[in-house]
């Protein structure tokens, strides 16, 4: 072998060398793991991403979800919709016409059991302030009749809503879904193929853990005591669970809590105790747990068997019988008896 043979070898092995430097290099990075803990929206919520980028992104999606709260407050005389609550009109966003729009398509999906002009009565319980109140049936009455009556007029063209005489609305139901909604996309454009979002329960897993299987989320039981429902094994999907547990108060030996019905003023009674969805798509999962909670098992079936590809659902009911859809039946382990709702 030549001098000038064994010098060309030594820089290929030097070369080498380097690529798979930068190779594991990249690797690492790659791995790079990042958690925030913040509360926001009333909630304690943490966002964990893996990637070159991950530090700086979850601190983005972190401040993108604040800003939306900062829009959405009902309580926070700053925010669009305490102005558009107290004005009846004002301008809107990208954001807000998203909301709008997705807050009617649902309404009308659940033939209103979802409704953004619930707010007067969520007034009313004290739900929104913490100042709890039992409305009488009067009261209730004449609220429902104004929720049924007010009307929300979206103007495309020069941006801008307003609102029927004595309306007022509330993303309270949709608001943490789009929040996660957002917080995908942003960690997204950074580059984030692994991650995991959970804002006070609503969660949503991005690609698959680093072992390379699908994320393992638990479902709470409404008694803590009795540890999880089961667990749900997804990727790139949203988990989200309501439930009347999450937020009450006590009066004269009566538990009242926070899902109200729109059609009576009072904690919906379906028989529910707790509706997790399971779907690609968090602002729709985070408003169908609400509507289907209110709505019960019978008519949540009817949804979910005309609209299977848009989402599934864990049904816990007050006697103590979980039922899931048939999407959900490889992915879904229990310790309970299982009732599987197939088409």
């Amino acid at each position: 072998m030549t001098k000038k043979q064994k010098s060309l070898i030594t820089i290929i092995s030097l070369l080498s060398l380097i690529l798979l430097s930068v190779f594991f290099l990249n690797k690492a990075f790659d791995n790079k793991e990042s958690e925030v803990t913040f509360f926001a929206m009333d909630t304690v919520m943490t966002i964990k991403a893996a990637g070159a980028k991950s530090e700086s992104a979850v601190e983005a999606s972190k401040e993108a979800i604040i800003n939306i709260e900062k829009k959405l407050s009902v309580t926070d005389e700053r925010s669009i919709i305490h102005s558009l609550n107290e004005r009846k009109e004002a301008s809107l966003d990208d954001d807000l016409e998203y909301l709008f729009s997705e807050s009617e398509y649902v309404r009308d999906l659940t033939g209103g059991a979802f409704n953004i002009c619930i707010y007067p009565i969520m007034k009313e319980w004290g739900f929104t302030t913490g100042d709890y109140n039992v409305p009488s049936k009067d009261t209730l009455k004449e609220l429902c009749k104004l929720v049924a009556e007010s009307k929300i007029n979206i103007e495309k063209q020069s941006k801008s809503v307003s609102l029927s005489e004595n309306a007022m609305v509330d993303f309270g139901g949709i608001a943490k879904g789009y929040a996660t909604e957002i917080a995908v996309e942003v960690l997204k454009k950074n580059g984030i193929k692994r991650a995991l979002i959970n804002l006070g329960g609503n969660v949503y897993a991005i690609g698959k853990k680093a072992d390379g299987t699908p994320w393992s989320i638990a479902i709470q039981n409404p008694d803590p005591s009795k540890g999880y429902l089961g667990t749900i094994k997804v990727s790139d999907k949203a988990v989200i669970t309501s439930g009347g547990y999450e937020r009450y108060f006590e009066e004269n030996g009566m538990v009242y809590h926070h899902i109200i019905d729109p059609f009576t003023g009072y904690p919906a009674s379906s028989g529910a105790s707790s509706v997790t969805i399971v779907s690609s798509d968090p602002t729709l999962a985070d408003a169908l747990s609400t509507s289907l909670y209110i709505c019960g098992l019978e008519k949540s079936t009817e949804l979910w068997m005309e609209n299977s590809s848009l989402f599934d659902f864990i049904f816990y009911d007050k006697d103590g019988n979980l039922f899931i859809t048939e999407g959900l039946e490889n992915d879904f382990k229990s310790d309970y008896k299982v009732q599987v709702l197939k088409k």
